[in-house]
């Protein structure tokens, strides 16, 4: 039996999982993958069951600890945004070398436009890199579904699976039809060869060979796929080769139906056999994907044979940002002039009587005072410099605050001020919150221990992970005892209430630190407003 249920795509792909047998959920937050482990930790049946779905530290130690769960022979998910798969591209790479034992999906919600990010990476890129089958799936029925069928792929084929969302899936709602009954859990043996599972080099020189001789196997799977769909059409001067959601802009484009033979690619490797088969009946190709051109890029070397491949490489459609059914329909229509009036949309004018509102701080948010009393201390200096971090507090670069020289990575913060330390800039100020400290901060802080750089580390905590909703930090209460086991001097580890009133003492304790030849650290902690106001409600 099914039942109908409105959900986002990550709500979508979550209850897939969970359904299909889901064991433990692991991730850390980032836009737009967040929902995917918040449904897990409120969905009933999770709760019922006990699911393992707390918040890891960061990706890397995510994808290890799903790693961990899927050798004991049980499904696993671990889901990131996709800067997120750059930190855990070391065991990500490693985990096709090992294999999988219990089925593993591993997440990767992209973010085209970079609506909350700092690139457009496709991550498509790096399971091709690693030898390992990807779903993308077009829909949010189609991200449900994906769940049970890429465990059960994982478990055909002992190698881990990516599933590659990007943002309009995950983040608009559909109807989704889904199981009345879970599965079970899935529990399967431990591996009765472990030896893959080490990668000395002896070992993984023979798990390399396997993983290139089972490519075929992958291509196979993607040949038979239920989500790679070749429609016939009536006009044969375009083929259009659509991957994931872009399959939903051409739709999109034609309601009657598409005209033009349509490849629907969500399972990779590529279907060669499915391309080669779409080949013969067109003139051209349309590749629609969104992301980077990397199935264009391979077509314009797989059929290098006189077809004309069009796509981003050579502007029929926008090489940056989202695709949406309105640039879909402009590079159909530069290939097919007549069409052009039944295709393309009136492009949406913004509305005239919307003020901008770029964002802010919220009011009363204790990031505000950190800034306040940083400002006033940086002033008494000739060339400070500011090494900012990914989070809330990265909006102190705009207005009123522009206290922020540089923002790059998560962590990036301390080990950039340190290097600046090292060229002799002073003051160099480091300043993170208190999730990303432990996400990727205190290996850089170890660093600046080691040598006692002369720099200042301000961690800004408000006691949560603010940018991506408010959740579990997991350093809340334990900062100092961090920085003090790292080998901070004790002398020059402080700790402030960040509020109104202590601002000038702020100012006066930051303005002694720059000064100081040496390491220090200062935790300026106030909660998230935002999280405030919620347990006041619960109260």
């Amino acid at each position: 039996m099914k039942t109908r249920k409105l959900l986002l795509g990550d709500e979508a792909l979550a209850l897939g999982a969970i359904n299909g047998g889901l064991s433990g959920a692991y991730a850390y937050p980032g836009t737009p993958s967040t929902e995917i482990l918040e449904y897990v930790q409120a969905n009933p049946v999770a709760r019922e069951r006990g699911l393992h779905s707390h918040w890891s530290s960061n990706e890397k130690t995510a994808v290890e600890e799903a790693l961990g769960m899927s050798f004991c022979g049980k499904r696993a998910i671990v889901s990131m945004k996709h800067v997120g798969l750059n930190v855990a591209a070391d065991p990500f790479v490693n985990s096709a070398m090992t294999g999988a034992n219990g089925g593993l999906l591993v997440i990767s919600a992209d973010d085209p436009s970079m609506h909350s990010s700092q690139n457009e990476q496709d991550s498509r890129f790096y399971a091709r890199f690693a030898i390992m089958p990807v779903l993308e799936p077009s829909d949010q029925q189609e991200a449900y579904d994906m769940a049970r069928y890429g465990f059960e792929l994982s478990e055909r084929l002992h190698i881990p699976v990516m599933v590659r969302l990007v943002t309009r899936l995950s983040h608009s709602r559909a109807v989704v039809e889904v199981d009345d009954e879970p599965l079970a859990e899935n529990v399967l043996s431990y591996p009765d060869n472990a030896r893959q599972w080490v990668l000395m080099p002896g070992n993984s020189r023979v798990r390399y060979r396997q993983l290139l001789a089972d490519r075929d196997a992958m291509r196979d799977e993607a040949e038979r796929s239920p989500f790679n769909v070749l429609t016939p059409g009536t006009d044969r001067r375009i083929g259009i080769i659509a991957s994931g959601i872009a399959a939903n802009y051409v739709n999109e484009c034609f309601p009657g139906g598409c005209p033009f033979p349509m490849l629907k690619v969500s399972q990779y490797p590529l279907p060669k056999k499915k391309i080669a088969e779409l080949a013969e009946m067109c003139d051209a190709i349309l590749v629609v994907e969104e992301g980077q051109p990397m199935i264009e890029d391979m077509m314009r070397g797989l059929l290098d044979r006189g077809l004309t491949i069009y796509g981003k490489l050579d502007g029929y459609l926008p090489a940056t940002g989202e695709l949406s059914p309105d640039s879909v329909a402009a590079g159909i229509a530069a290939l097919a002039p007549e069409m052009k009036e039944s295709l393309v949309a009136p492009e949406n004018a913004p509305a005239k009587n919307v003020v901008a509102r770029p964002p802010a701080l919220c009011q009363g948010c204790g990031h505000r005072d950190v800034y306040a009393a940083l400002n006033a201390a940086l002033g008494q200096f000739e060339s400070p410099k500011v090494f900012g971090d990914i989070g809330c507090y990265t909006l102190g670069w705009l207005a009123p605050f522009n206290a922020i020289d540089t923002c790059v990575d998560m962590g990036a913060s301390i080990t950039m001020a340190k290097g600046a330390a090292d060229a002799g800039q002073r003051p160099a100020v480091s300043i993170i919150g208190d999730s990303t400290f432990t996400h990727s901060g205190m290996t850089g802080l170890l660093d600046a221990v080691n040598e006692n750089t002369p720099m200042t580390v301000i961690i800004s905590d408000n006691l949560t992970t603010g940018m991506t909703g408010g959740q579990d930090s997991q350093g809340t209460g334990k900062l100092e005892e961090i920085c003090l086991g790292l080998g901070v001097d004790p002398e020059h580890m402080h700790t402030i209430d960040s509020l109104p009133r202590k601002v000038e003492e702020m100012q006066a304790m930051f303005a002694a630190e720059f000064a100081y030849e040496g390491l220090s650290v200062i935790v300026a902690r106030r909660e998230c407003i935002q999280t405030a106001r919620r347990h006041a409600k619960k109260k």
